[in-house]
């Protein structure tokens, strides 16, 4: 990362400035102009989970969507990094019954769900851990949806030469407005290829979410379907406790947040017509959380949010005792 980048988020213990994270990030109208920034904007960073709603317009665009009356709780789960909790897993189980497929068609793996209670939950049953517990088994039931629908191969349909994968890699091209076509992926968690992206091309394609953005035709109706989906199902984009599901479910329609690992995350604040996207140098996802929260507390026009938002941007911190003995914090330069 440019060793230039400000300090955007503090962590403080008492009065003492304890730990500082650096990193950059880009605010944009719905015509693709600077809003804010801070930090190298144009160094292309990889968004990984935080791209999810742009993956997901294929499985709208396509038609592949309506083909299997699926509706937005699908959509949403495409968009999501979930606790792997039950109301997940049961739901993506069931999506991909009516696609005539399984858990084992997932190419994503298997990791044991974010949640503690559900990890506790399988213990106690004394269940196995499968691919529906990835935090990306929504995303993946949608990419199968898509070539069961296009009557594509599904097989190895996380490879970067895969026809699904080549188609969005497209998307993300049309709507960040950035060529990554022709670059060399790197390989995300789940398994997919993942693209180095500037953070203000990010913001732009978040952008493209706002009403004032959407223009008209296939993909304006694309993204409309996105947000509706989000917003109306918030605990499914991630679940108990997580940010990216108080924030939304606390916006009251006015914002989606989609943070990712390794401190990235973006996002569209919905009146305003405003893309957010940030990445914190380190990968702390704690500093990305504070500070997505002070950029939409920052730019919101909506007074109650913004007071909503006040627990997100200076988050305490407390001892093993349940003391509060601190806090992290956005700084002056993400609040003023």
């Amino acid at each position: 990362m440019p060793p230039d980048n400000p300090v955007l988020v503090e962590v403080v213990r008492g009065d003492f400035l304890e730990s500082r994270h650096r990193g950059a990030v880009a605010v944009v109208d719905a015509r693709g102009g600077t809003v804010f920034e801070a930090g190298s904007v144009d160094v292309p960073v990889y968004p990984r989970s935080s791209l999810k709603p742009l993956q997901a317009l294929a499985l709208i665009e396509t038609g592949a969507l309506a083909k299997f009356n699926l509706d937005g709780s699908h959509v949403c789960l495409a968009c999501a990094s979930h606790n792997g909790e039950v109301e997940h897993t049961r739901r993506v189980a069931e999506w991909l019954e009516k696609i005539s497929l399984s858990a084992a068609d997932l190419e994503c793996g298997t990791h044991p769900p974010y949640s503690e209670e559900a990890r506790c939950d399988l213990a106690r049953a004394g269940a196995g851990i499968t691919p529906l517990h990835n935090n990306c088994s929504g995303k993946h039931a949608g990419f199968l949806t898509v070539t069961r629908h296009l009557g594509i191969d599904h097989h190895g349909y996380i490879e970067p030469d895969h026809p699904l994968q080549q188609m969005i890699t497209d998307t993300v091209e049309e709507t960040c407005g950035y060529p990554i076509r022709n670059a060399a992926p790197g390989v995300d968690g789940c398994g997919i290829p993942v693209y180095g992206i500037p953070l203000r091309r990010l913001a732009t394609g978040f952008a493209g979410f706002a009403p004032s953005a959407r223009g008209s035709g296939a993909r304006a109706k694309a993204r409309s379907t996105i947000v509706e989906s989000i917003v109306e199902n918030p605990y499914l984009i991630a679940g108990g406790g997580q940010f990216c599901t108080r924030v939304i479910a606390a916006s009251g329609r006015r914002a989606i947040i989609k943070t990712g690992a390794e401190g990235v995350a973006t996002g569209v604040l919905l009146e305003e017509g405003l893309g957010i996207a940030l990445k914190i140098d380190d990968g702390a996802t704690r500093a990305a959380e504070v500070l997505a929260a002070a950029m939409l507390a920052r730019f919101s026009r909506d007074p109650e949010f913004k007071s909503v938002l006040d627990n997100e941007v200076r988050v305490p911190t407390r001892n093993a005792a349940g003391r509060d003995v601190g806090s992290v914090r956005a700084s002056s330069i993400a609040t003023l």
